[in-house]
């Protein structure tokens, strides 16, 4: 890490992706089965601090390190909110043992009904950010959505949203994830261009920045990379 530091000017957010019991049932939080446990019990959530303890000891006094998110995509309402919170102030604290400079990020619930649901913890705590995903997709409610109505749900839903939850009082914002991609097919590069466009004007507003999902990609639309390089997405 220090190298690409010293080489790059590089800042590193360490995302813990996986938690032990499965934080959300996905194949990408290690469940093989759907199963969700994490938050079912104590023991789990103190395994669960216990692998911040190490990872934040580890990398502190690293000059990239600039945040530690302490769980990525907690589903509700297996993830209860009064677990995430024990968690949260736990993992926070964990952090700020080794560190009093790093962020500390707390992903919001997927299928939260409240987006401010974390605001009260967040916003007790210094130096923490709210960290929420934001996709036209994984939902029945954008199947039948075409390009303008995708495009002005960015800029009404979205922003509104966004509004909410960033006040100049409260936590920093972070869109953690996003990506061009919709579920309209056939549609023109313009139309990519449009949809991307009204993203990184929403989501530039979040006041701790945004991230997309991913930097290199085999499918084109996912891959940021791709999609600076032949003009789909200018920064």
């Amino acid at each position: 890490m220090a190298s690409f530091y010293r080489k790059y000017g590089i800042n590193v957010i360490i995302d813990l992706h996986a938690a032990p019991g499965s934080q959300n049932g996905y194949e990408h939080s290690s469940s093989r089965d759907g199963s969700q446990e994490w938050g079912l019990s104590d023991q789990n959530i103190q395994e669960t601090v216990n692998v911040i303890d190490f990872l934040t000891s580890r990398y502190a006094n690293n000059p990239s390190l600039y945040a530690v998110e302490l769980l990525n995509e907690p589903l509700s309402p297996g993830a209860s909110l009064d677990s995430l919170n024990k968690y949260y102030n736990a993992g926070y604290n964990v952090v700020r043992k080794y560190s009093s400079t790093a962020y500390v990020i707390m992903s919001n619930r997927l299928g939260a009904i409240d987006p401010q649901e974390l605001f009260p913890i967040a916003s007790s705590l210094e130096g923490s950010v709210i960290d929420i995903h934001y996709y036209n997709l994984f939902s029945n409610s954008f199947n039948n959505m075409s390009v303008q109505q995708n495009i002005d749900f960015i800029y009404n839903n979205r922003l509104a949203q966004l509004n909410q939850v960033t006040t100049s009082n409260g936590p920093l914002t972070f869109i953690g994830e996003w990506v061009a991609e919709w579920k309209v097919s056939g549609v023109a590069k313009k139309d990519y261009q449009r949809f991307g466009k009204a993203q990184l004007e929403v989501y530039g507003r979040a006041s701790f920045g945004w991230a997309y999902w991913t930097l290199k990609n085999v499918n084109n639309h996912w891959s940021l990379k791709w999609m600076i390089s032949n003009g789909y997405i200018k920064l």
